[in-house]
């Protein structure tokens, strides 16, 4: 019998910090409303640790809990009726060790999909997750998630094409 290693916060995030970094990053589309979600997410995960049975587990949860707070973030009535002033392809992580490219147009391009096909495309092409496994987190149907990241390559392509 395998011993299983133990699941701990500050393994979770020795693990997965970047990642939630990056989700949040691209769901908020500014560092201060990332930072905020981060902080949120891992404070979530001290009362939950002891329901995750393993790494995959955790990171799953990590992910369907940092989307469900970028969702209620945006369904709060300041943020529905506030223009932000940051500029979203200077995106930088201070002191997580992670930073996104300021100049790169990809990036960029992403960052101005729509959140449904931002998402899509952050899970399958950043974090290398499955159409499978973005599936099981965003609660949809594969071939819902299938077309949304269909629907983000054509979107991106124009994007990229306009500015050449």
């Amino acid at each position: 019998m395998q011993k299983r290693e133990r699941i701990t916060v500050q393994g979770a995030i020795d693990r997965y910090a970047d990642m939630v970094y990056r989700l949040a990053l691209a769901q908020m589309k500014n560092t201060t409303d990332a930072d905020d979600l981060f902080q949120e997410v891992f404070v979530r995960l001290v009362s939950h640790i002891q329901d995750l049975e393993s790494w995959e587990h955790v990171k799953a949860w990590l992910i369907r809990v940092t989307v469900n707070c970028a969702k209620k973030h945006f369904g709060r009535y300041w943020n529905k009726n506030v223009d932000l002033v940051e500029d979203p392809g200077r995106i930088a992580a201070g002191g997580s060790g992670y930073e996104m490219p300021e100049t790169d147009p990809v990036w960029e391009a992403v960052l101005r999909l729509p959140p449904r096909y931002r998402l899509a495309v952050h899970l399958y092409y950043y974090e290398q997750q499955t159409a499978a496994q973005i599936a099981a987190l965003t609660q949809q149907k594969e071939s819902t998630v299938r077309s949304q990241l269909y629907r983000a390559r054509e979107m991106l392509r124009k994007m990229l094409e306009e500015e050449r």
